[in-house]
């Protein structure tokens, strides 16, 4: 029996969040390149956009590259950012057939001039879609994020906007590059590594955490499917008992 069909149905999680790891690990492995490991990844990004869509999930959203990525070897980099353009290029046709919405967070400016361009159609084109929205982290850094909400919102009670008692969780959250799209109730990172790697610090505080020993390019639907059902398997507090749940 497939975990899908373990599932309740009436209590998915809103929002799974993923950090994509073990690309590179997964090719050397098999004696190729580290591209090698981030073209195979495709795959698995494809195995968990359908999942979501299959089960119901509203929103998931893939730490793609982050901050830190810029410091890879310049011809990594470089792939990375092809394969981004390359893969919206190609799924555009199976976001709209699927009603999902792309979305991006992070500093999109940094990416090459291509590949916002190619980004910003895909975000335009599927922009009313009203299935899963999947939110790509791009030049993503959680903590220059939070600067970045911490500045904005300076701003603003500089120009006397708004008053610093007025500066409370709402608000910070409302400044965040995540401001349209609810916390991820799970976070799941593949490759055996146990830690969040400038991930959506300040929203996973009540995420339940999954820590998976595959690789990304090894990840399925059934992985996902097995994920959503242990969590729902997990009792979620939120600072309380459990006898006051």
């Amino acid at each position: 029996m497939s975990f899908k069909d373990k599932i309740d149905k009436n209590n998915l999680p809103q929002h799974i969040a993923i950090i994509m790891d073990g690309n590179g690990r997964w090719a050397k492995e098999k004696g190729e390149l580290r591209v090698f490991g981030h073209k195979n990844g495709v795959t698995a990004v494809r195995e968990a956009l359908e999942a979501s869509v299959e089960i119901g999930l509203k929103y998931l959203t893939l730490y793609a590259f982050s901050t830190e990525n810029w410091n890879r070897p310049q011809f990594e980099v470089d792939a990375l950012m092809e394969l981004l353009v390359n893969s919206l290029n190609q799924e555009l046709p199976t976001f709209q057939e699927n009603n999902i919405r792309v979305n991006s967070i992070g500093r999109m400016s940094d990416l090459p001039d291509h590949c916002q361009v190619t980004l910003q159609s895909t975000i335009d084109q599927t922009k009313n879609n009203t299935g899963c929205t999947l939110t790509l982290a791009l030049s993503y850094g959680s903590r220059q994020e939070i600067l970045d909400a911490t500045k904005a919102i300076a701003e603003k009670v500089k120009k006397g906007e708004i008053s610093i008692d007025e500066i409370n969780e709402d608000l910070f959250s409302q400044n965040l590059y995540t401001n349209n799209i609810p916390d991820p109730d799970l976070l799941i990172r593949t490759s055996g590594e146990e830690r969040i790697s400038n991930y959506m610090l300040w929203q996973i505080a009540y995420s339940e955490l999954f820590f998976l020993p595959i690789m990304w390019p090894e990840f399925s639907r059934e992985t996902l499917f097995e994920c959503i059902y242990l969590f729902q398997n997990r009792e979620r507090r939120f600072g309380k008992t459990s006898e006051q749940l």
